[in-house]
């Protein structure tokens, strides 16, 4: 018997794997759509298998529900700081996440009626200076996606028509040879609402790298302004993104919180 968590960021879920009772040889794509299965498993949209470090550092490695395994999760990278925490590794409140898309520095701080809140300095996002386009049968023209890479790559589509074959053909575009996480974007009284169709996940509750890329897609375009708070609505909650006009650097603040902790035969 070995242990597992649940933790999750805006409904989505994760299943915790601590690398000190879970060696990364074992962390396989099989295991990875095992646990994830939501009837026959722990079930989540991915797995978080994480290793502390010195100096306030953890590894994470993410495999998603389907067994691939993402560069980035910043909703992940929030619940892997407060396991930290919860698990009394850290000296304080701040905690340095080593993700394959690089380190993102991180700070646990209190929210509102007890719920934990954490900021991740989420790196820069690359908006390319022209969108791409994609052509539906509902709309006669073209529509233009945003490709944003934060580590790993992002098509944002603003005002999205109704149309079921969008997501398609976003993922086709040959700017996104990986695979593409797809936003559809609504501007909205205090910012933004967004749906995520996830690489690797299908539609999820939240998606924090998504949420970042709509923030500095908007402020490439107009829609938002640098520096400022910017308020992106997912399925599953609300987030709180800033993009520095200058370097294009992003941080991101939202809760994370632990589900159960179990033990898995």
């Amino acid at each position: 018997m070995r242990p597992v968590l649940k933790y999750e960021g805006l409904g989505n879920d994760f299943v915790l794997l601590d690398g000190r009772s879970w060696p990364a040889s074992e962390l396989t794509p099989e295991r990875a759509i095992a646990l994830c299965d939501r009837h026959r498993g722990v079930g989540g949209d991915g797995v978080l298998w994480v290793l502390p470090g010195t100096d306030d550092t953890v590894r994470m490695i993410v495999l998603n529900a389907d067994g691939s395994r993402p560069e980035m999760c910043g909703n992940g990278v929030r619940c892997v700081v407060l396991w930290a925490y919860e698990e009394k590794l850290l000296q304080g409140h701040t905690c340095t996440v080593l993700s394959d898309a690089g380190p993102r520095p991180s700070t646990l701080h209190p929210g509102v009626d007890g719920s934990v809140l954490v900021t991740v300095a989420m790196g820069v996002a690359r908006v390319s200076p022209e969108p791409a386009e994609v052509r539906v049968p509902e709309r006669s023209e073209p529509v233009r996606v945003s490709v944003v890479d934060l580590g790993n790559p992002h098509g944002v589509v603003f005002d999205p028509p109704e149309a079921p074959t969008l997501v398609a053909r976003v993922e086709a575009l040959e700017a996104f040879p990986r695979g593409v996480n797809v936003e559809l974007v609504t501007p909205v009284g205090d910012g933004f609402r967004v749906r995520v169709h996830e690489r690797g996940v299908g539609w999820t509750q939240a998606c924090g790298t998504g949420a970042c890329a709509v923030a500095a897609a908007a402020v490439q375009r107009g829609l938002a302004a640098p520096e400022a708070p910017v308020r992106v609505t997912l399925d599953g909650g609300a987030l709180s993104i800033t993009v520095d006009g200058a370097t294009g650097h992003v941080r991101m603040t939202g809760p994370a919180r632990r589900v159960f902790r179990a033990t898995l035969a």
